[in-house]
């Protein structure tokens, strides 16, 4: 039953864009900075900006 509610929450989240994509810079503009992971800093910085 918990494998089954796990899979199910797995499926409701979606897929993301993919690192380094249009949808995901702007994704990634429109979360606070607060919460940026450090590799999506780095990876913003990369793909986004440069």
């Amino acid at each position: 039953m918990a494998c089954a509610l796990a899979f199910s929450a797995v499926l409701l989240q979606g897929c993301s864009p993919e690192v380094g994509s249009k949808e995901w810079c702007t994704d990634l503009k429109e979360k606070p900075k607060g919460e940026w992971t450090a590799n999506e800093a780095k990876d913003f910085t990369k793909h986004c900006i440069l």
